[in-house]
């Protein structure tokens, strides 16, 4: 904007907010100018006099990497999946675009997403004449959109809805004086759940029309790009889960699984599809509320209200105490909840009389309720992980076409309102695609013996690893009172090393915990036992400890011991709880893992042996596999963001990794050029330089691997993530250009793969081979991308990676470009067989999820969580411990 104009809008202006939004877009329009000038200038190998251009916000939409062409490679075969095409009949329709301000009366904002879905539900119903009968499309934040116009660009509602008071409001109404089990006796009883109203402001944004979709599906730009995205989402408003018994089972514990039917439309080269697929929820089981279980809903039975469990009585019904408030006003009078259930509501407290009550209320004013009186509420997911059994039980229902819609003709897509004012009609049967099998990657054991691969899978049964470790000076820690053997597992761990030809000798010592040390906190038992290493190796710690620990899941030992080990004393270590029944193949398994930390290699691909990876082994590439770690939802614990990166050069199977901490929830990097003064403190910098010295060359290209974006921020990946990556690239030398390949391997979709074994109406259907590949029928109509499914599995329980090929500069072509990716699921070196997505992925989600392990992120959540009312407060960022520099370089993570 000129002067002149900014000038003339500020005097036309009589709306501020109006103001505020021409604003904000002219400086996203500059800002996003800027950084397309960065990164062609990037392309086209100039330099832009600047600073550091790259953490400013970026909402400009690039032409992302466009497809090159389709893949010829591998054997041809016809595919099932669960898309379903659709037909646009009605080009002229038109989306408008409104944004929503939703409040509390007192203009306090709306936090809960249910409640803001209640709230917009109750207003179609309530206001059905003044919006005009239209109905509409929500996400559950700011944006809103219908198909038509309303009758105002702006205008203003209130909406009452019932049982929408959050978890403290619903406590807080039935707080009895001193802790009284429900309220005062001196009032009535009110339900927990009070009518809310609520102010739903509603502003025209803009007009989305049906022919930009067009557009995309045409593999055409469009100026409308986000939005489009946005309304695709949107189209499709059944529910995912449906409270019908058929789609529920046990699986133990409480715990049953919730099968549901998440679905969206997706811009195909076929056109329009809806991809309906079909996820399990874990629900806590309705019934008895037998233990306590912190943030569920119960249900009273004597008078039907509706509480969230806050924690338990530290007393049993018979034994704690609460000061009753008189009736006639005379003070209070001091009576246990068991009398007080007797005498006031005449029930006799049997089965829960000698437990704890459910606590209901604050912590220091407590609800207490007995809990045979209350009942968990359906619905209600289970956060925790599941058991091994648990677990074992849930993949047991696979989901398959039978599985995921009998017959799309049962559905009510086609009836849906702002489908049929779209003209969008929804075929009933499920595409077929042609698909192809790649030619699975040779491996090499020791000796240059082929390991026999079959269907993504093989075993050392037979074989030696390629590259040996020898392991001279290492010791046992026990912390499992079950394991009373440890000597005898370390002789099977030394004799089946051995035979894979590793050179093991015998331990040096076993060292077992005291059983008073047992019962004291993880971090006192894991000092201790470095005080009791310390005795037994006085002048020189061992090079690995083998740690026997007392339980496989949530270890609160695990933590602190992997600390102890890694960031202090620089001590490669390798947990594992034995198992009753010890077979070769499980120590086989712990062997391949010890190998790898320790710095050798199980195997090989051929092509990286004889150096015969098409551009890959041409000249030094680096490769990169990049993801951040969250915390759960709300918890306020900073995110761990970690990249692996290869560190040899033909090869591509050996990895190191970089980890560091970020705010919260943050999903696009922060660390990867970090300019300090002169210096460069970022992690890109350090791993590039430990591939130097490993390689003695700076690599020439440079392929990174991305997981856990979403569409909407690829161009964050490019903007900023790649253009922090380029910045590192120069802060060590000025004049170096390495060509640049990005890709985004996606696992959270909805698309399946399936192999019809009958006819086309048949649902008679098996598992896709490993190594099936597709990149026509169902991928975008223009961007690049393709879905392979590298790895082998049962039914229903294999979901194809999608792979986004945002940006090439090597220039790989779509065959060359694709059996790298197969090849790279490959060389998992602590598995046998192929893996869902390439390695270095693989390899930087388990760095992060260890590194996790690091801080004690728990006393931080807990501390964040307790805020009151509005936001928590943002947790400042903790600097994670470096690795000890013995390790750094090793595959600690494997």
């Amino acid at each position: 904007l000129s002067s002149k104009q900014f000038t003339a809008i500020v005097e036309k202006s009589t709306n501020a907010r109006c103001l505020t939004r021409i604003l904000i877009y002219e400086l996203d329009r500059i800002l996003s100018a800027v950084a397309l000038l960065h990164f062609h200038a990037r392309l086209n190998r100039r330099k832009v006099p600047t600073t550091n251009p790259i953490s400013l916000p970026i909402s400009f939409v690039l032409n992302l990497g466009l497809r090159p062409g389709v893949g010829t490679k591998g054997r041809q075969i016809r595919l099932r999946t669960n898309h379903s095409i659709s037909s646009v009949r009605n080009i002229d329709a038109t989306f408008y675009h409104y944004h929503v301000n939703l409040t509390y009366e007192d203009d306090q904002p709306v936090d809960q997403k249910a409640i803001r879905r209640k709230a917009m539900d109750t207003l179609q119903k309530a206001y059905a004449y003044d919006l005009a009968n239209m109905n509409f499309a929500y996400d559950g934040e700011k944006s809103m959109f219908t198909v038509g116009a309303l009758q105002n660009g702006r205008d203003v509602f209130f909406v009452v809805v019932e049982n929408a008071s959050s978890s403290k409001a619903a406590t807080s109404m039935t707080q009895g004086a001193n802790g009284s089990p429900e309220g005062s006796d001196l009032k009535i009883m009110k339900p927990p759940m009070q009518p809310k109203t609520f102010k739903v402001e509603l502003s025209f944004v803009g007009r989305v029309p049906m022919s930009a979709i067009c557009k995309v599906l045409r593999g055409q730009g469009s100026d409308n790009c986000q939005e489009v995205l946005h309304v695709r989402c949107l189209l499709v408003r059944q529910p995912f889960f449906h409270n019908n018994p058929i789609d529920f089972y046990e699986l133990g514990g409480g715990i049953m699984g919730c099968q549901g039917y998440p679905s969206s439309f997706q811009p195909t080269q076929s056109g329009l599809s809806l991809d309906v697929d079909v996820c399990t929820t874990m629900l806590v089981q309705p019934g008895p509320a037998k233990r306590a279980l912190k943030n569920l809903r119960v249900r009273t039975t004597h008078t039907n209200f509706e509480f969230r469990i806050a924690g338990l009585s530290k007393k049993s019904c018979y034994e704690q105490m609460f000061q009753l408030e008189q009736r006639n006003g005379n003070g209070s009078v001091e009576v246990t909840v068991y009398d007080y259930y007797l005498k006031r509501w005449d029930i006799k407290l049997k089965e829960s009389a000698n437990f704890s009550c459910l606590n209901v209320g604050k912590p220091k004013r407590p609800t207490y309720i007995p809990i045979e009186l209350c009942h968990l509420v359906s619905l209600q997911r289970y956060t925790k992980a599941v058991t091994v059994l648990q677990r074992s039980s849930l993949i047991q229902h696979p989901s398959s076409p039978k599985s995921i819609l009998p017959d799309l003709q049962h559905s009510c897509y086609n009836y849906d309102d702002m489908l049929k004012k779209c003209g969008i009609l929804i075929d009933s049967k499920f595409a077929q695609v042609d698909a192809r099998i790649l030619q699975t990657p040779k491996l090499k054991a020791r000796g240059d013996r082929d390991l026999i691969v079959e269907n993504g899978r093989w075993n050392f049964n037979d074989n030696s690893v390629i590259q040996a470790i020898e392991l001279k000076k290492w010791a046992v820690v026990n912390f499992s009172a079950a394991c009373d053997d440890a000597r005898d597992l370390a002789r099977r761990i030394i004799d089946c090393g051995n035979a894979k030809g590793m050179q093991i000798d015998r331990e040096d010592a076993i060292i077992e915990e005291t059983h008073e040390r047992r019962r004291e906190s993880a971090q006192t038992r894991v000092d201790a036992m470095f005080q009791q290493i310390s005795s037994k190796f006085p002048h020189q710690w061992p090079s690995f400890l083998l740690c026997i620990l007392p339980e496989k899941k949530n270890c609160d030992i695990y933590g602190p011991w992997k600390r102890k080990c890694l960031a202090e004393h620089g001590i490669v270590t390798q947990c594992l709880v034995p198992p009753k029944n010890i077979k070769d193949q499980y120590l086989t398994n712990v062997l391949l893992k010890i190998n790898a930390k320790l710095g050798g290699l199980n195997s090989l691909l051929q092509t990286e042996i004889t150096s015969a990876i098409p551009l890959v082994s041409r000249v030094p590439t680096i490769i990169f596999g990049m993801a951040v770690a969250h915390g759960s939802p709300g918890s306020n614990v900073p995110s761990v963001a970690a990249v692996a990166s290869s560190l040899e050069w033909p090869r591509v199977s050996q990895y190191r990794a970089s980890v560091c901490t970020q705010i919260p929830e943050q999903e696009i990097f922060s660390s990867l050029f970090k300019s300090e003064g002169n210096a460069d403190r970022g992690i890109i910098r350090e791993l590039i330089e430990d591939f130097r010295s490993h390689v003695k060359h700076l690599p020439e290209q440079i392929i990174i691997f991305r997981v856990g974006v979403n569409e909407g921020q690829f161009t964050q990946v490019l903007n900023i993530e790649l253009a922090h990556v380029i910045e590192a690239c120069k802060s060590i030398k000025d004049t170096w250009s390495p060509k640049f390949t990005v890709i985004v391997a996606q696992k959270n979709h909805h698309t399946r793969l399936f192999q019809p074994k009958g006819s086309r109406d048949d649902d008679n259907v098996a598992n896709v081979p490993a190594g099936t590949v597709v990149d026509k029928g169902i991928c975008h109509p223009g961007n690049y991308d393709f879905y392979m499914c590298a790895h082998g599995g049962i039914t229903g329980t294999r979901r194809p990676t999608r792979y986004h090929v945002l940006h090439d500069e090597i220039g790989f072509t779509p065959d060359d470009l694709q059996e790298l990716v197969h090849s790279l699921s490959y060389v998992h070196q602590r598995s046998t067989s192929a893996i869902s997505v390439v390695a270095p992925v693989y390899y930087a989600q388990l760095a992060a999820a260890q590194a996790r392990q690091f801080v004690k992120f728990d006393d931080m959540s807990d501390t964040g969580s307790s805020a009151s009312d509005g936001a928590a407060p943002v947790s400042p960022e903790p600097e994670l411990l470096r690795l000890h520099e013995k390790v750094r370089s090793s595959m600690f993570f494997c």
